[in-house]
Order: structure tokens, then sequence, then C-alpha cells
């Protein structure tokens, strides 16, 4: 992997934890009532590439794109919030599955890179054969606590298994976009 994404952090150790209790609650309370949940973001639009992102009730996070895609440069683009989304995810995942097996983790840095083809360029491209989207992901864990490395190697693997973004993006679904009213 490239280090084009490298930044160097400080994270005390060992991690703060997730609260078990609160996890097994957690997981009580969604097996009662398995129904979908459903997100809602609003976007919009601030002028050129730049947009505000609004989930519930926090503060808009930016997304823009890098100069050399005509944005200012001012945020991440869609697609590395994607790659963002991914490791957050599983970052959760196995912050969730330590607290689940009793495991302090002292270390979890997560390096994502994904191959894109932006031939097509948002449909303005080369038209005859639009290729958008990744073509290829890669991520590497970095991840040490209180377990052997076959434990924190298990627990990368499930988390990958069970993250949500991750099936996104692996898995097929059906998506509308249609006209405001």
């Amino acid at each position: 992997m490239s280090d084009s994404a490298t930044v160097t952090t400080h994270v005390k150790a060992p991690l703060t934890p997730i609260p078990a209790e609160g996890l097994k609650e957690l997981g009580e309370k969604n097996r009662a009532n398995p129904a979908d949940k459903t997100l809602k973001v609003k976007t919009v639009c601030e002028g050129k590439f730049r947009s505000l992102n609004y989930a519930r009730d926090l503060e808009a996070f930016v997304i823009d794109e890098p100069p050399v895609l005509l944005g200012d440069n001012t945020a991440p683009n869609p697609s590395e919030i994607v790659l963002g989304a991914f490791g957050s995810c599983l970052a959760v995942g196995l912050q969730a599955n330590a607290a689940a097996r009793g495991i302090t983790l002292t270390k979890l840095e997560i390096y994502l890179e994904g191959d894109i083809n932006i031939t097509s360029t948002w449909g303005t491209g080369e038209l005859a054969k639009p290729q958008a989207g990744f073509t290829d992901v890669r991520v590497k864990v970095d991840i040490d606590g209180d377990a052997s490395r076959e434990v924190l190697a298990e627990m990368v693997a499930h988390a990958n298994e069970w993250s949500p973004v991750s099936a996104t993006l692996r898995n097929p679904m059906p998506v509308q976009v249609d006209m405001a009213e």
C-alpha cells in the first residue's frame, strides 16, 4: 500500500474501550426489535464541488474535490469519505468485539486505499465504456492488544465479515434516486 494517506497519530494506550454491558444491552435490544433502521443525511451544495452534509443533529461534514478534479481541496472527496466510512466501520466492529471478548486494545490504525476509474468523469468524459466506482479496495489493519496475533487476526476477519459498510461495498443493492417533489 502506498503511504499517501499515512498520518502520524498519537493515541493514548490502552484505547478507551466500549462498555461491555452497554454492548450487551444494545445486542439484546436489536434482537428484540430486528427491523431495519433508516439513516438520513441531507446534502446541500455550497458551490462548485463543495457540499455540506447533515446527519442527525450534528454539525455539517464537508465534502469537496481536490484541485486535480476541479475542487478547492477543502475536505475529503466522496470516494475518500467511502474509504473513511469503511475504516471507521471496521474500527467500531473491532472495538465492539474487543469489548465482548474482554480484550484491551492498545493500538488500532486502519490504512485503506482504493483504485477508482474516473475515465467517465461524472458522466461527462468517456461515455462509450462507462467506468465508475472502485475497482479494488485494499485494507491493512495495524492492531495490538492483550490477545494473541491469531485472536486479533480472527477479530479483523470477523469485523470485515459483519461490517455494514464492507457488506455495502461487496454486495449489490437497489438504489433509487428521484427528483424531490
